[in-house]
């Protein structure tokens, strides 16, 4: 006992190695500002200037990348509102969304393993948000299939504001039980909205 005694002591005053986060903000290496509010669903608009970096926000696969802007203000088909975009499936499997991008790497395609960080597309104006001030468009959701194509739960399902604010400041915050949550409360595949 007593030779294991030094052995204990030593290994109670050995902290943990630090784990690097698992969540980093969407927006790299640009100011950014984001409104807790949103007009009609749950999602946020993070403005930066064009150009700026949208990043894989968890290590994940690519889901869906849409590389033509079919927006028309005369149709405002809700499946084309948000212009070029890409979603990733999270490796808490959770969907994440950014749309309105000015750009998408020909490197980002559908089944595609990117880590946290991830150059995924450059922010813009597109879709819905031509004649906006660049922004990406931010939703958080659960994966659907897709066929039916279900953009309305894609663009956002929760609202992202709180887990924004923790991954900028470096922490760690999960969505994954407020999105389970909204799904049981909704189903896999809620009603279309009307507009």
């Amino acid at each position: 006992m007593k030779r294991l005694l030094p052995l204990i002591f030593l290994l109670s005053s050995v902290t943990p190695a630090e784990a690097a986060p698992i969540y980093v903000f969407p927006v790299a290496e640009c100011t950014v500002n984001y409104a807790r509010a949103h007009h009609d669903y749950a999602a946020t608009d993070i403005l930066a200037k064009a150009g700026c970096k949208f990043v894989a926000p968890i290590n994940g696969v690519i889901d869906e990348v849409n590389r033509v802007d079919r927006w028309s203000g005369k149709t405002n088909v809700g499946n084309d509102r948000g212009g070029l975009s890409v979603s990733i499936i999270g490796e808490d499997g959770v969907r994440y969304y950014g749309s309105h991008l000015r750009s998408i790497p020909s490197s980002i395609q559908p089944g595609v393993v990117v880590l946290a960080g991830r150059l995924l597309g450059a922010i813009g104006a597109t879709g819905s948000a031509r004649g906006t001030a660049p922004h990406l468009h931010f939703g958080i959701s659960w994966p659907t299939p897709s066929d039916p194509n279900t953009w309305w739960v894609r663009r956002g399902e929760i609202l992202p504001w709180k887990y924004l604010d923790a991954w900028k400041k470096g922490e760690d915050l999960s969505p994954v039980n407020e999105v389970e949550a909204r799904k049981l409360k909704v189903g896999e595949i809620p009603t279309a909205p009307k507009k």
